[in-house]
């Protein structure tokens, strides 16, 4: 098992990295952790109102190279997280050159940032399910050996990531782990489809909404807690081999209608629901059930939250955020 001292997360302040940062200070206090923030990004530092006193943030965009590079040479860690990119999958259609550039740049910036660094942190790089694409049936459950195929702007970014990452680990002697999450439930981003409906039952809820808008309810997706999610990422850096690749994900799998059926069923009051054509994307994938075989076989990793769980909290954090 790998031991750490001062970790650096990329995007700490975006959704997935300030409950990452809050799992990892929660299993190691005497962990100095770090991350980087930019002005201009539009998510919100108050994600990090619990941790805030513990946590030293850089203003680093890893789009600008000197600022990366000073990041890592003031810091000086030894393990980074790198969660920072855009990760809009609806938005990435009508803005792909914004995505692409971002997501393949910053990651670029941060690789080469690590090769002029004296130090050799590990670099654990999150990814996502998207990059299989349209899995056909015969491909699932989806193995880290599943043929990669995306099918939008923002998964062929993170398949460059991914590319970049393993060659750079294997040209340079970089330390790196790759890892691909599936669905996730997180209160924290709003753009996520469970996200948006759980936001909008609670609207409704309080009378400042009456329709409650979907797009495609027919996806099948296995789903996961935020939590969860995050223990996982700990994990895999802990026990994870070298320049490998990692499917990372929860054991249960129902369709987007249906987890919409489990919100209206919690819901306060009677919700009605109405298809938005400007929810539904040019191209959806509509299979997303990973096998995580590979990762359980190096961990104890297990989830510790039930779907139930998981849409209770979901609520409960949203109901005091709106």
């Amino acid at each position: 098992m790998r031991k750490f001292k001062r970790v650096l997360i990329t995007g700490i302040a975006g959704s997935g990295g300030s409950y990452l940062a809050e799992q990892i200070l929660d299993q190691q206090k005497d962990i100095q952790l770090s991350g980087t923030t930019r002005w201009h990004s539009t998510t919100n530092k108050s994600n990090l109102i619990n941790i805030i006193d513990q946590v030293k943030l850089y203003e680093c965009d890893l789009n600008d190279f000197s600022s990366t590079l000073r990041t890592l040479q003031d810091f000086k860690p030894d393990l980074i997280f790198n969660l920072a990119s855009i990760a809009n999958v609806r938005a990435c259609f009508d803005t792909p050159l914004t995505i692409v550039q971002n997501n393949i740049m910053s990651t670029l910036n941060l690789l080469e940032a690590i090769r002029f660094c004296k130090t050799k942190p590990l670099l654990v790089h999150c990814s996502t399910s998207e990059v299989y694409g349209q899995v056909d049936e015969s491909n699932v459950p989806i193995t880290e050996d599943c043929p990669i195929n995306p099918v939008n702007p923002y998964s062929v970014s993170k398949c460059s990531q991914d590319q970049l990452v393993y060659t750079y680990g294997k040209a340079y002697n970089l330390p790196t782990i790759r890892t691909r999450m599936f669905s996730y439930l997180n209160p924290r981003r709003f753009d996520l489809f469970a996200t948006s409906f759980a936001r909008q039952v609670i609207l409704i809820e309080q009378g400042k909404q009456t329709i409650l808008k979907h797009g495609n309810l027919e996806s099948l997706r296995t789903l996961i807690d935020v939590r969860d999610a995050t223990r996982s990422y700990w994990e895999v850096a802990k026990y994870g081999k070298l320049g490998e690749v990692y499917n990372l994900g929860g054991t249960t799998s129902l369709s987007v209608g249906d987890f919409l059926a489990l919100l209206i069923c919690k819901s306060k009051v009677a919700i009605k629901t109405q298809p938005d054509q400007s929810l539904f994307r040019p191209i959806d994938i509509t299979l997303q059930i990973p096998d995580t075989t590979k990762f359980n076989s190096i961990t104890k990793w297990r989830p510790q939250y039930s779907l139930e769980q998981s849409v209770d909290f979901l609520l409960d954090q949203l109901r005091s955020l709106i």
